[in-house]
Formats: C-alpha cells, structure tokens, sequence
C-alpha cells in the first residue's frame, strides 16, 4: 500500500469538501432568493441543500482525519482543532480551522432550527457566506495543489457560482416591495 495514501485522502476530501459547500451555499442562495423555488414546489428541493450542508461537514471530518492519520504531512489532533497550532503555515491553517467550526455551527443550528428563534437562525445561517469565503482562503494559502490548473479553474468557477448565486438572492429581496422584505424584527401591529 502506497505510504502517501492518507495525504492524497487529506488533499482530495479537501477539495471535495470546499466543492460540495459551494454547492449547498449556491443551493441555499437560490433556494432563499426564491429563484429554483415558487410556492407549492417540492420539499426535496430544500432536502438536497440539507443533504449537501450535512455531506460537506462529513467531507471536512474526513479531511481532518486524513491529516492527522497521515505520517508525511506531520499534523495531529491539536493542529487540526486549534488555530495557530500549526508550525506550518499557521494563518492558512487557521483560516480552515475557524471555517470548520463556522460549518459546525451552521449545521447544528439546522439541525434544531425549530428550536432556535427564526431571527437568530437566519443570522447564524448567512454567515455561510463568511464560511465560504474562509474556506476558500484556506485552500488557496494552505492548499498545496493552489497552483495547478485544475485547482484555478475550479476555484475560478465555485466564486463565480457562488458571487452569482448570493447577489441574485440579495436583488430579489431588493425587488421585493418594502412591505414584504424580510426585517430583523417583525412588524408591530398597528393600536386603535
């Protein structure tokens, strides 16, 4: 068996990991924006953004344990969870690091959503844009395939989709008339 194996593992459930997150972060921008779902579509449709969330946390547990079973790239437990730990690039590390425990987060507050007050749940799930954008940080500094070809122009294509995906839900909140936009705080009903 190839000594390398976990660190392939490491390096591939990485980039399959940002992959499937750009995925379910583009889902979940369309899905809120209204602009893959109507009124009376199907519940599948939010079902696959739940699928992918959970898929990309099983991905990024995968690729913490790739790195600390593997003997080549030297990282245990503590530099996994713990930013700056690292004596290899400890800022690019730190920006997975911080991005894990974001997409953690993120997913258990979903998985209790009705347990949560909705404005509460809402402002921890936009910070998955956040998320993104750490994540995205974190393998261009610490991703060790950053400079070839394949790396570029994936990445090139999930910000694309991404940026597109979250600036068409915030213009279809920006189309909505001012009576029907979300607001932080319900209206309060008019007193005789």
């Amino acid at each position: 068996m190839n000594g390398k194996l976990w660190w392939y593992m490491a390096r591939s459930s990485g980039m399959v990991a940002w992959l499937v997150l750009v995925a379910a972060v583009v889902w979940g921008a369309l899905l809120a924006g209204r602009l893959v779902s109507r009124p009376g579509t199907p519940r599948w449709l939010t079902d696959v953004h739940r699928y992918l969330g959970g898929l990309a946390v099983a991905m990024t547990g995968l690729h913490l344990t790739a790195l600390a079973a593997d003997s080549y790239s030297h990282f245990g437990w503590a530099e996994t969870l713990v930013p700056y730990a690292s004596s290899w690039k400890p800022g690019a590390v730190a920006w997975g690091v911080v991005a894990m425990y974001l997409l953690l987060v993120v997913e258990v507050t979903s998985l209790v959503q009705r347990r949560l007050p909705r404005r509460w749940w809402k402002a921890i799930h936009f910070s998955s844009y956040l998320l993104f954008w750490m994540a995205t940080m974190h393998g261009i500094t610490a991703g060790t395939d950053a400079q070839t070809p394949a790396f570029r122009i994936g990445l090139a294509l999930g910000v694309i989709a991404t940026t597109y995906a979250v600036l068409a839900r915030t213009l279809s909140v920006l189309r909505l008339p001012p009576s029907r936009r979300p607001t932080a705080t319900p209206p309060r009903p008019a007193t005789p």
